[in-house]
């Protein structure tokens, strides 16, 4: 399977160059793959610093919205009094363009780290928020009930009956929650930054340097590939927690 996938990638890769080089694709927009490696050497240092500075932001970004999403989840999931009052906002919420506010983030936080945090939060929050209310939601209430007759306290109750019976829902939004928060902060950067990522690949953009832009898409793209592969493993191996 590796075999044939690795076969497919370089299959594409040598289909590309020759679009390319038959010049069926227009160079100042779709580089060849060739082009796009030896960009890579110009951009490489200051290309991985301002990955790193993205990478930071989106961390914290990540852990805020993971943090407030879970809790909040479990909050209004379980108490039927703020899911019937809450529900319909978070929904209506989770429904609207995230891009609709950034202009009065950006109004309110200025340029740089501070609204490029928030709006990765921000961007983040909801997915995580309405995967872990629909998940308490259906939590079988046998078990809560069982649980309640052998006298289970409040904090007994979610440690040892809701959070493991969300363990999925919690992953999922784990692996959606990054990558909302990494486009969040990228999107930031390209529009209200002064560095990292995002501005770059502005710059790039603004500059019609299609190669560098592409190399830097790609940096972009395997980070978060193996971010996401990285939690992919973390949730295997703790989903015998569940059990």
């Amino acid at each position: 399977m590796r075999g044939l996938q690795l076969v497919s990638v370089l299959a594409l890769l040598s289909a590309w160059e020759g679009a390319a080089r038959a010049g069926w694709a227009d160079p100042l927009f779709v580089p060849a793959p060739s082009a796009v490696a030896r960009a890579f050497g110009p951009i490489g240092g200051p290309a991985l610093a301002a990955l790193g500075d993205t990478l930071g932001k989106t961390a914290i970004a990540y852990v805020l919205s993971m943090v407030l999403g879970v809790a909040a989840g479990l909050a209004v999931g379980s108490i039927r009094l703020l899911r019937d009052v809450l529900n319909p906002f978070v929904v209506a919420l989770y429904g609207i363009p995230k891009i609709l506010v950034l202009p009065w983030i950006v109004l309110l936080l200025g340029y740089g780290t501070a609204p490029a945090i928030f709006y990765g939060a921000l961007h983040g929050l909801f997915p995580v928020l309405v995967l872990v209310i629909g998940a308490v939601r259906d939590v079988d209430r046998t078990l809560v009930t069982v649980a309640r007759s052998y006298g289970a306290t409040t904090w007994q109750l979610y440690w040892k009956v809701l959070l493991p019976a969300i363990v999925p829902s919690v992953f999922a939004g784990m692996r959606l929650g990054i990558v909302f928060c990494l486009l969040g902060v990228l999107v930031v950067e390209m529009f209200a930054g002064i560095r990292g990522m995002g501005y770059v690949m502005g710059a790039f953009a603004n500059g019609f340097q299609a190669p560098e832009l592409f190399a830097a898409t790609g940096l972009v793209s395997a980070a978060s590939i193996a971010i996401v592969l990285a939690l992919d493993h973390v949730s295997e191996r703790l989903s015998h927690w569940r059990g």
